[in-house]
């Protein structure tokens, strides 16, 4: 009866995993479906590298780079600043704070991850985007760089709780080596516990990222959603932006099925299925690195 069990639930186990695949690809192939038929209209170049996105226009015109810029510059702005807090956070955690502190510490990581996206947009449009103004003189706070913001706190919770992981999965001998041949704490952590965590550590930035990448609700409340192309970096950062993701929510309930509208927003589906599906396999990748070394 044991023996039969262990069956069963690894059966179920395998139909799960199973499961996830054929659910991912069914997604994949409707938005294929969807999407591909735009280019019936227009051209694979002029769609990506197109400078003007006016859908309802006639011709209506769709271009979308201007949109894969605002989602490129306000996931840098998001990494640039999540990255070394999430990392120096995760360090904290794992190696400088104390029992009962540490655990304080990673119960309210976790229950930040908890809040929904939305709630926080309407935190950053409450609180950020007056900031933003005030601080640098602008006749809207509703740019690329309060989109940044909001989203580096966004991105920090999976950034620190699998930085942290990492890090406590390096062997303890490891520590206590260089602790033994007479490193200091600081040149311990620096020198042999961030090495040794780096694939776990770029696995952790690289799915913070990706979170960004997907993010919809916040960025469509506090970045603008001005469809027009941002200037050279850093000015671009003071402007309003459009995302990919903003567009196929603020627009998806007003598009005609079967028009050239509705079709361009399912390729635009393909475009971030394509973005976030690279970003995780890269993390995979990261996170696997060093099993494949030994």
């Amino acid at each position: 009866m044991r023996k039969f069990k262990e069956f069963i639930i690894e059966k179920l186990i395998l139909s799960c995993g199973l499961a996830s695949i054929f659910f991912v690809g069914v997604i994949f192939f409707f938005l294929l479906k969807e999407g591909l038929a735009l280019f019936q209209f227009i051209k694979p170049i002029s769609f990506l590298l197109g400078r003007n996105w006016y859908p309802i226009s006639e011709p209506a015109q769709l271009g979308i780079f201007p949109l894969i810029l605002g989602s490129l510059l306000v996931t840098l702005g998001a990494a640039v600043i999540s990255i070394p807090i999430g990392v120096a956070c995760a360090l904290y955690i794992s190696e400088i704070a104390p029992g009962k502190l540490k655990e304080v510490l990673k119960a309210g990581i976790e229950l930040l991850a908890a809040i929904p996206s939305v709630v926080l947009g309407f935190i950053g449009m409450i609180t950020l985007v007056p900031w933003v103004k005030n601080i640098f003189h602008l006749p809207t706070g509703l740019t690329a760089l309060t989109g940044s913001i909001m989203l580096a706190f966004m991105a920090m919770p999976t950034i620190v709780s699998i930085a942290e992981d990492a890090l406590y999965s390096v062997p303890k001998s490891y520590k206590e080596g260089a602790l033994a041949m007479g490193a200091t704490h600081w040149q311990t952590i620096w020198r042999v516990m961030l090495p040794a965590a780096s694939s776990g550590i770029l696995a952790a930035v690289m799915l913070g990222i990706g979170r960004v990448i997907g993010e919809t609700m916040a960025v469509m409340m506090i970045t603008g959603n001005s469809a027009v192309m941002p200037k050279m970096i850093p000015f671009g950062f003071v402007q309003s932006v459009r995302t990919l993701t903003a567009t196929i929510a603020a627009e998806m309930g007003e598009a005609v099925v079967g028009s050239e509208h509705y079709f361009a927003l399912f390729a635009i589906g393909i475009v971030l299925f394509i973005i976030s599906f690279a970003i995780n396999v890269t993390a995979d990748l990261f996170l696997h690195r060093e099993k494949t070394r030994l």
